[in-house]
């Protein structure tokens, strides 16, 4: 997400074509399944970076990719990673474990630089120094990849830790390559073995398809349209057609929780929510998709992407009831998200938006109890 706005003449945001589009497999003639082979680089922030470790974790691959985490302020040479100075002798790289979320420590950021805002040294920061290139700004895996590549630093990146180079930076790829089960040989987490979790199951895939396409254009990439706009008149044609996507999800929804409660009884609630999804009766790619952009929903897009005809918590009951059962019910939900980086990237890291860098305290509590 390394600044990916950009302005046509009419005021409107248009997002950034993904430039590395390599797949993995045992047929590819370079990119084949091996442990330890890749690493994902990743803005806990960013809700397009946030699916690729929500699918790592469902899919049982924390001990088969590992990842590392920038800092979440983005500057104008895009992001960077904890300086190695800063550690104080204190190793904070994530290379597997996810069984405690992402691994964070309280970390001495200032240095001679300023390269980090002097604020941040009370944070709990979340982010690494880089292990593997020893890079300090994420643009150096794409001129690595590519000397003359131009375009924005974006993460994620799924980088090949053999040929050195980035094999793909599209998340809706990564996370199908992830999905695939090229990697499952490897994968040693006996509760995924058990479950063999699919998030994009057969007889679902053409609905999955039908609701990734529309509630990427009306809502995860809807609130970018209305946030990042530079025109009064393209803002409310985007931020209504947010709150016309956004209806139409909390309608799929009613009716589903109303088909479980016939099914299971109205009292039943832990068996109604086992089943409490956007398509079909199952887990899918559809919710990973959609929640990463609900989550950051009433936090950020409220107030900073000015999306506030309604927050989701007091005006979409069943939305909020279906984002309330991933968080709390789904560790790979809940460890992966960090309300602190989120809210402090975009309120920090868009002058244009918010000259003055204030991060706003509310809403309280970040995400509420189920």
């Amino acid at each position: 997400m390394s600044k990916q706005w950009a302005q046509s003449g009419t005021g409107e945001f248009k997002r950034q074509v993904s430039s590395f589009r390599e797949t993995i497999s045992a047929t590819h003639p370079i990119y084949k399944p091996a442990k330890g082979r890749y690493w994902l680089y990743v803005s806990l922030a960013c809700p397009w970076a946030h699916r690729t470790i929500i699918t790592r974790a469902l899919k049982g691959l924390t001990s088969v990719i590992g990842v590392s985490v920038v800092h979440w302020h983005l500057d104008e040479k895009g992001w960077r990673f904890l300086p190695a100075d800063s550690i104080s002798g204190k190793d904070t790289t994530d290379h597997f474990s996810f069984s405690g979320g992402i691994k964070g420590s309280e970390l001495d950021v200032s240095h001679p630089s300023g390269d980090i805002p002097s604020d941040s040294k009370r944070l709990n920061i979340d982010a690494n120094v880089e292990p593997n290139c020893g890079f300090n700004r994420l643009r150096e895996f794409y001129l690595k990849s590519n000397p003359d590549y131009s375009a924005r630093f974006t993460v994620p990146v799924l980088w090949d830790l053999e040929t050195k180079t980035i094999v793909n930076n599209e998340s809706a790829d990564i996370i199908r390559i992830l999905n695939s089960g090229v990697f499952d040989e490897f994968v040693e987490d006996k509760e995924y073995l058990a479950n063999k979790r699919e998030l994009v199951p057969k007889q679902l895939e053409a609905e999955i398809d039908d609701f990734n396409t529309w509630v990427y254009d009306g809502i995860n990439n809807g609130v970018y349209k209305a946030g990042f706009s530079e025109n009064q008149a393209v803002y409310e044609r985007e931020v209504t057609n947010v709150f016309n996507n956004l209806d139409k999800v909390e309608a799929i929804l009613k009716k589903k929780h109303s088909d479980l409660e016939s099914k299971h009884g109205k009292g039943n609630e832990k068996a109604i929510l086992s089943e409490y999804f956007t398509v079909g009766n199952q887990l899918t790619e559809a919710d990973v998709r959609f929640y990463t952009t609900i989550v950051r929903f009433d936090p950020v897009y409220v107030q900073h992407f000015k999306c506030n005809f309604n927050t989701i918590r007091d005006g979409y009951p069943f939305i909020h009831l279906w984002l309330r059962n991933l968080y709390w019910n789904y560790d790979a939900f809940k460890l992966t998200t960090n309300f602190d980086h989120i809210k402090l990237h975009y309120t920090r890291s868009h002058p244009r938006i918010n000259p003055l860098g204030l991060t706003p305290l509310g809403p309280k509590p970040d995400i509420m109890n189920l």
